[in-house]
């Protein structure tokens, strides 16, 4: 069987990327879901990183953590509990940044999905909140064991609302990265964000590839005169290469679905951020039914078990650089068979 070249723009394989560790099969941003996904074969780990009071950098989805933690069950930090107001939103609930990492240390972490993922529920109270270096740590671990490096792809959540309390992401963020090997353009090793202006700072402070997020609707946090869709035209991506090396695009941009829920037609964003010389990762490819395109959902309940394989396989044709996924298992099953077909 002759194995084909990936159209990447590259001409290499696509990357798996572990979203929030192997979060389809245990509690998200936990070691053991970032364990997990490097024993699947996961090209990188991504963890979303948020910002404790005393200012080390944590994986949480959020940093209000009464979805992702036990803290609601702690009666000792009951008068924590606040309303605030991040990137123009109301919040209710508990934030990491109101915690010291001691403190955070105390609680556990749960199933954030758990009507969806009960199996991974099952989990809830076996492990604690990560910090990023324990997460650095994880991978020197597997290197010094494997000889295999497998890369990191650090989220900057809420940028500018943490940078407004004093607690930047940056300059920890680029220490750890440095002491833990993790500092070049060739080092295994992506920062993505929503934000524009934190990359754009992040540009002129690391030669680190730099991943500008975008979703299909809405835009960026720190722009009020831009949208999403103003970004993913050829004038914004060449915007984006100004600062960026790649785009991380809400799957819907590159194939969006019809009214029936079934997929259509690519769209040109590949070609077109090929052609503004940016890599293009999407998210976030899962196993469930209610994450799937309607002619690749089995069963009747949604969160019967679909064919991710097949739904990747699609998005793979277009090109695409790399994907995120809840299941990296089956992500690297895909794109091994994707290659040989």
């Amino acid at each position: 069987m002759v194995v084909r070249t990936a159209p990447t723009l590259s001409g290499e394989s696509p990357l798996v990327i572990a979203h929030r560790g192997a979060s389809g099969d245990r509690v998200e941003h936990t070691l053991e879901a970032y364990r997990i996904a490097i024993d699947y074969g996961a090209d990188f780990i991504e963890p979303d990183l948020v910002l404790t009071k005393d200012g080390i950098l944590v994986a949480r989805h959020e940093n209000e953590i009464s979805g992702t933690t036990d803290v609601a069950e702690k009666p000792e930090f009951s008068d924590r509990k606040t309303t605030k107001v991040i990137d123009g939103q109301d919040y209710n609930g508990w934030f990491t940044e109101d915690f010291t990492l001691a403190e955070l240390k105390t609680l556990r972490a749960k199933e954030r999905l758990p009507k969806v993922r009960p199996q991974n529920a099952a989990g809830d109270g076996q492990w604690e909140i990560p910090t990023f270096e324990e997460v650095l740590q994880l991978l020197k671990e597997h290197e010094a064991q494997t000889g295999e490096r497998v890369g990191v792809y650090p989220e900057t959540k809420h940028p500018s609302y943490f940078a407004s309390i004093g607690l930047a992401h940056e300059k920890p963020m680029l220490e750890l990265l440095k002491e833990y090997g993790f500092d070049g353009a060739d080092d295994p090793v992506f920062i993505q964000s929503f934000e524009v202006g934190n990359l754009q700072d992040l540009a002129k402070r690391t030669k680190i590839r730099l991943v500008q997020l975008v979703a299909d609707q809405g835009g960026p946090p720190d722009r009020d005169d831009l949208t999403y869709a103003d970004m993913v035209t050829p004038a914004g991506l060449s915007d984006i290469a100004k600062y960026a090396s790649g785009l991380g695009p809400s799957k819907s941009l590159v194939i969006d679905r019809d009214e029936q829920g079934r997929l259509k037609k690519p769209t040109s964003l590949v070609a077109d951020a090929h052609d503004a010389e940016l890599v293009v990762h999407p998210w976030t490819f899962r196993i469930e039914n209610v994450f799937l395109p309607t002619e690749f959902q089995g069963g009747y309940e949604a969160s019967d078990i679909g064919d991710v394989k097949a739904e990747m396989k699609a998005y793979l044709a277009t090109g695409i650089d790399g994907l995120f996924s809840d299941n990296p298992r089956e992500a690297v099953m895909a794109v091994e068979q994707f290659g040989s077909e």
